[in-house]
């Protein structure tokens, strides 16, 4: 059974429970978040659809699927996923990010479970789903193994896992901190360590190793001409993986609505 407080980090969690109020404010510190969202949520719908049968131009393309969102923060993701139709549940240790998401939800109508618990605590009561976020999420954790250990343990045989997270480069460093927090002010200043950032390869072997297959792997850019992100080949600042795990001998992949 995995330590629940393995791969969290307080001074992460506090961090951002000092930021939890302002989730919601597209023009405040999230503002760079909320620009990123349509773009990740449209790549985690296409993709889930193309692999698991559905059909995206559907209203509700994701309804019968369970879905996890581990650090969901205020429910930035977690909310339009459960509006195309997805079973979501979404964690997040700092307890005040929960309490916006929760209420940004009752009052928007959309029902999303909300959780202030960390995914080692879902892992050891053996909870799985068919699809697993973890956004954004990679690089501010203690133990990048463990963390993507317990993401592959909850996600059920046949489904999927998306990661999206920052490459360690200079120029990552020159555009994610020095460009995004110093220069712009995109992002609280804070916001990353250089020396968390994660390659490519290395979230490859960390998910491989835990029994998942890379199946893709995309960067995002930002286009300053359009103001807005798109997917790209060069995965030297941001990107985004996705995973699938096998389906069990003799077994045969299958979506419910709960987990």
């Amino acid at each position: 059974m995995s330590d629940p407080a393995a791969s969290v980090d307080p001074e992460e969690v506090a961090r951002f429970e000092r930021l939890a109020n302002s989730w919601w404010d597209a023009r405040g510190p999230m503002r760079a978040l909320h620009k990123f969202n349509p773009l990740r949520l449209a790549y985690i719908r296409d993709e889930t659809c193309r692999r698991l049968g559905r059909d995206p131009k559907s209203p509700r393309p994701l309804s019968g699927l369970s879905i996890l969102d581990v650090g969901c923060g205020g429910g930035i993701l977690a909310e339009p996923l459960a509006r195309l139709g997805g079973s979501v549940a979404g964690l997040d240790p700092a307890r005040t990010n929960i309490e916006v998401a929760r209420l940004h939800a009752e009052r928007a109508g959309i029902l999303v479970d909300y959780r202030n618990e960390t995914v080692e605590a879902v892992s050891a009561r053996e909870e799985t789903f068919d699809v697993v976020l973890a956004m954004e999420v990679v690089e501010h954790v203690q133990d990048v193994q463990a963390f993507i250990a317990t993401c592959t343990s909850v996600v059920r045989p046949g489904g999927l896992l998306f990661m999206a997270t920052i490459n360690r480069t200079l120029r990552a460093f020159a555009l994610a901190i020095v460009g995004a927090e110093y220069v712009l002010g995109w992002l609280p200043r804070g916001t990353h360590q250089w020396d968390r950032f994660v390659t490519p390869d290395e979230l490859k072997l960390a998910i491989e190793t835990s029994g998942m297959s890379v199946i893709d792997t995309t960067g995002v850019v930002y286009n300053p001409l359009r103001d807005a992100w798109t997917l790209s080949r060069d995965t030297g600042v941001n990107y985004m993986a996705l995973a699938a795990k096998p389906i069990a001998q003799g077994g045969t992949a299958h979506a419910s609505s709960t987990p």
